[in-house]
């Protein structure tokens, strides 16, 4: 008879302990043992929140090397079930041999859970038939909790839930978030209630009024928004710095329908529009994404939607000035090109109707489609298609957590019939399918690759441009942490061509994330190591740096109303000279529309207490010393960034936060 000890360590996760028996099973090259119960002299406090317990199994002979183990539960009677959440199960062999197995996973119902022990092994590697069963077993199951849904024609697959109750276990919110997340909406949409604001549709009055909004939910940024919101200089910045980074582009020729000449605008420094273009200090924005979109009707009145373009002028103090603006893309006399010169108000409502347009593209493309909804199509492929023993899996799963929950939740409250964003937004409703179908059928791969977009975009070298320089950065770090865990594990492009594994989680990507269109130039396979790391680093950035640049923002730029309007209520002007302040103020939304934008950023911008940030991995699913070490190697390069970036925003008026590492999640969690 031989002994095995079984070391079962508890998560710390609320609600992670069970009262339940708790059995267990060994399964090794050269056989297995008897189902175990795991019983001990601490009763029920065995599985108890953070406890580490021993035990031993008894076998008549050595089982050889262990490939898995078999978990299962049953209450007491007289005694609920309960959940349990286990961190990993250690096992000393007779030999001396100690074999880890991750499990962070709710072990919930009574049937048996399978897990492999914590070596990553690619599908070529895994030749006993043990391990094959369980890879196939797992897939299957996974396969059958992981359905692809369509939420509607022309946009990214969802995952199928009919409600959040339905979704496994191991990718709902932890009890902790869940609270957090229920309590601040709860908390906004109350004061608002409180003040008699959220059902009021009348007009702004006053625009200072709209500054006891949230009064007592600020962030420094916003309160520097709400004080320059109107300056040029801090409208050009936001183009670099804001919440929506990625649509500035230099302008190599002007567009034939924004016929802007030498003698309609003033440059700073002096020069000419022509010359300055050849110079490179001319860029351009352009939002013909939502041309002819369909506008919103709120509180019974029309909205409006307008698809301008801005031309933007570098100057020779480095600052990015707006000196020209169409509000609309064909011209015409009814659509005049407004510049800095005109009057105060024919400028800043020009400029209102940009910002307004460029809520709905960053809200519905760089956020919604290019984050979110592709970090889902990321997370359902990868759970269906490779097992948890897949390095690959042990790669990318902290960058899911939490993902399936919070797009389920932004289809029921934000983009529903009744949702929020449906209901208040110019660009709600039949207009939202519109610009995210466009926004896929326009998207490629290398936009969401940051050194190719930035390149692509010519903007190398605009200076103060935070977003490109930490997110570079950031970029590097990623990769070169991807290409060592994965070039450890590939050596040769035969290898990555014949994992079947990873060859089934990008056709499903690109079937179900870019609906097959092969314009996209997203890889149907994958032919060689390089084009593996690249789109692997690229799925880590988009779920981590990029969705904290385009969402922890939202309300320090949108907390001031006037800056980022959710939608305007009256048409933009047709002749010169014919706004004044109470034009803006009938223009802007409602009290009741704006407050529940401002309400709908906070919660959305508000970080939960069980924030991981980037590089912070609280499962440890590799075991080998190679991976570990590259592990704390990426935490250290990220640590530095950090660094860099907090020392570098004590100089700048307004810091740049959202491609700190300490500060961003790993994954699309809010």
């Amino acid at each position: 008879m031989v002994k095995y000890e079984v070391i079962v360590s508890n998560s710390s996760l609320a609600q992670a302990a069970t009262t339940n028996n708790v059995f267990i099973k060994l399964v090794g090259t050269d056989g297995e043992s008897k189902r175990t119960w795991l019983t001990s002299i601490k009763g029920s406090a065995t599985f108890l929140l953070g406890a580490e317990s021993k035990f031993s199994v008894s076998c008549p002979t050595s089982l050889g090397k262990l490939v898995l183990i078999e978990l299962d539960k049953k209450p007491l009677p007289m005694f609920p079930e309960n959940n349990w959440f286990p961190n990993t199960i250690k096992v000393k062999s007779p030999e001396g041999d100690i074999y880890t197995f991750p499990i962070y996973r709710w072990i919930a119902g009574r049937e048996v859970h399978l897990f492999r022990e914590g070596t990553a092994l690619r599908i070529i590697d895994d030749n006993h038939h043990l391990g094959k069963y369980s890879r196939e077993k797992e897939l299957k199951l996974r396969g059958e909790l992981y359905r692809w849904d369509v939420y509607k024609e022309g946009l990214p697959h969802c995952m199928k839930a009919d409600n959040a109750s339905s979704l496994p276990c191991e990718v709902v919110f932890s009890f902790t978030k869940t609270k957090e997340f229920a309590l601040t909406a709860a908390a906004g949409l109350a004061e608002l209630q409180l003040k008699g604001l959220s059902s009021c549709e009348q007009k702004w009055s006053d625009i200072n009024a709209i500054k006891k909004v949230f009064c007592n939910k600020k962030t420094d940024i916003s309160e520097y928004v709400q004080q320059h919101w109107k300056d040029d200089a801090f409208f050009g910045y936001q183009y670099l710095n804001g919440v929506n980074p990625s649509l500035i582009r230099r302008c190599s020729a002007l567009p034939e329908n924004f016929t802007v000449t030498d003698e309609m605008v003033f440059l700073r420094g002096g020069g000419c529009l022509s010359g300055e273009i050849q110079k490179g200090n001319i860029y351009l924005c352009d939002y013909k994404q939502l041309d002819g979109v369909k506008p919103n009707t709120i509180n019974g009145k029309k909205q409006y939607l307008m698809a301008p373009l801005v031309l933007l002028h570098k100057t020779p103090d480095d600052k990015l000035m707006p000196i020209a603006i169409q509000l609309k893309q064909t011209p015409g006399e009814d659509n005049p090109i407004f510049f800095p010169t005109d009057s105060e108000y024919d400028w800043l409502m020009a400029k209102i109707f940009v910002r307004s347009a460029d809520f709905s593209e960053h809200q519905l493309n760089a956020h919604l489609l290019r984050t979110h909804l592709l970090a889902e199509v990321f997370a359902v492929s990868l759970l269906r298609n490779v097992p948890m023993v897949h390095p690959l899996y042990k790669l990318l799963i902290p960058h899911t957590r939490y993902t399936l929950q919070i797009n389920f939740l932004a289809r029921l409250a934000l983009i529903s019939e009744t949702g929020v964003f449906t209901k208040f937004a110019a660009s709600g409703g039949e207009g939202m399918i519109t610009i995210l179908k466009r926004s896929l059928s326009s998207m490629t791969y290398s936009s969401l690759c940051l050194p190719d977009d930035i390149a692509e975009r010519g903007m190398i070298s605009v200076p103060n441009y935070h977003y490109r320089d930490d997110g570079l950065k950031l970029w590097d770090i990623i990769h070169k942490f991807v290409k060592g865990v994965l070039c450890h594990y590939y050596k040769t492009d035969a290898e990555v061509h014949q994992d079947s594994e990873l060859q089934k989680w990008i056709q499903d990507i690109f079937e179900h994330g870019f609906l097959s269109q092969s314009s996209t130039g997203i890889p149907q396979s994958f032919s060689s190591v390089d084009e593996l790391i690249k789109f692997v680093a690229m799925v880590i950035f988009t779920c981590s740096g990029q969705h904290s640049a385009v969402n922890s923002g939202q309300y320090d730029y949108g907390g001031w109303m006037p800056n980022t309007p959710i939608t305007l209520q009256r048409a933009p002007p047709t002749t010169k000279g014919t706004t004044s302040e109470d034009t803006m103020l009938q223009t802007l939304p409602d009290v009741n529309v704006t407050v529940q934008g401002m309400s709908t950023l906070w919660l959305l911008s508000k970080q939960s207490s069980d924030f991981v940030a980037l590089g912070q991995f609280a499962e440890d699913h590799f075991c080998e010393e190679i991976p570990s070490k590259l592990i704390k190697d990426f935490q250290g390069q990220l640590e530095i960034l950090s660094t860099v970036i907090k020392t570098r925003n004590k100089s700048l008026e307004v810091p740049y936060t959202y491609m700190d590492p300490a500060l961003l999640e790993n994954s699309v969690a809010i």
